[in-house]
C-alpha cells in the first residue's frame, strides 16, 4: 500500500485541518466492511480505527478534496491514520500504495 501525507478535516468533530497519513485499500467488491455494508471500491468511503461509522471526513491532497464516509476499521499499518477506497483516492489524485509524499 502507498502511504500519502494528506490533510484531513473531520467534518463532524474537528473544525481545523491537520496533516495525517493516508493510504488507500481495496479488496473484492461485495465483501462486508466492519460496519456490515458491502464494500464498493468506487464508493466515497474510508476506514478509520476510532471514528464512528457514518462520520464524514474531508480529505484534501494537493488542492483536490473528497468527502468520505467512515464505514470500515483500519488501517492496520503503523503510521497510517486513514484508508481511502480506491475511488476516493483516484478522485483526489493519490498516486498509489507504498510511497510517502509531502503536501
Amino acid at each position: 500500500m502507498r502511504a500519502i501525507l494528506a490533510t484531513l478535516v473531520f467534518c463532524l468533530f474537528v473544525a481545523a485541518a491537520h496533516a495525517e497519513t493516508a493510504s488507500y485499500y481495496g479488496f473484492e467488491s461485495g465483501r462486508h466492511t466492519a460496519s456490515g455494508e458491502r464494500f464498493s471500491p468506487n464508493a466515497m468511503t474510508a476506514a478509520h480505527c476510532t471514528l464512528p461509522f457514518g462520520t464524514l471526513v474531508r480529505v484534501t491532497y494537493r488542492g483536490r478534496s473528497v468527502v468520505v464516509r467512515i464505514n470500515d476499521r483500519g488501517p492496520f499499518v503503523k503510521g497510517r491514520d486513514i484508508d481511502l477506497s480506491q475511488g476516493a483516492a483516484r478522485r483526489i489524485g493519490l498516486p498509489g500504495v507504498g510511497e510517502k509524499l509531502l503536501l
